[in-house]
């Protein structure tokens, strides 16, 4: 039989795990157990009524997060030139191109998010196997392959946020920090399911969203109708 820590038994304390609560009541409630020694992580997990083995049911793309997400992000960028300069000028934290390259193979990874212009490609493809389970690889879907690397770079700064939808159908994210305030917590949220949502794969069928919880770091899940928290 599991038994659980008195701090846990607390945190679930008033938490209905059959209830569907609204998006405001549920991050309210997640916000009140939030009580471990550090700024926690808010949390948002979705289960989606799609099969990411089949191709037209993969479901990936990035949101925005108006509010930030309330992590610092140190950001990569592989370019040359003119676009290195303007990486740099936008705030990425390194930045270079066979020197990165290098680097990276060494084992050297000492960033959060990864940004590359087109013509590098052929040269951070040979990185996939380090980058890859990292979920570091630029990809033009996400909008991390770009000559437009000044808003790239901004948006990992401030806040976007990548997904992609797991083997069980299942999207998950951080959205924000359990000091943030009730009202922008739920635009975080909003904003993010809106992202998931728009990026509904031509072979999803039936309902899209199915299931939506919140939770912090260390505290309980909590149950969220989904239609609090789609659209509005």
């Amino acid at each position: 039989m599991t038994t659980h820590g008195k701090r846990t038994r607390a945190a679930r304390e008033g938490v209905d795990r059959t209830k569907l609560y609204t998006l405001p009541e549920a991050v309210k409630l997640i916000k009140d157990r939030a009580t471990a020694k550090f700024d926690e992580t808010v949390e948002v997990a979705m289960n989606l009524g799609v099969d990411p083995r089949h191709a037209d049911q993969m479901v990936r793309g990035v949101a925005m997060l108006p509010n930030g997400s309330g992590r610092t992000q140190r950001v990569a960028v592989f370019a040359r030139g003119a676009k290195a300069d303007e990486a740099r000028a936008a705030g990425a934290d390194v930045v270079g191109a066979e020197d990165l390259v290098a680097q990276v193979t060494g084992g050297t990874i000492d960033f959060d998010r990864c940004i590359a212009t087109p013509d590098m490609m052929p040269l951070v493809g040979r990185l996939g196997k380090v980058l890859g389970p990292r979920g570091l690889m630029p990809n033009p879907k996400v909008g991390t392959v770009t000559m437009d690397v000044t808003a790239a770079v901004k948006g990992a700064k401030g806040g976007s946020v990548e997904f992609r939808v797991e083997k069980a159908g299942i999207i998950h994210a951080g959205v924000g920090k359990a000091s943030f305030p009730v009202e922008k917590l739920v635009e975080n949220i909003k904003a993010f399911a809106d992202a998931v949502a728009k990026a509904k794969p031509a072979g999803a069928k039936g309902t899209f969203v199915q299931r939506v919880a919140v939770s912090s770091t260390m505290g309980p899940g909590v149950k969220v109708e989904p239609s609090t928290v789609l659209g509005g």
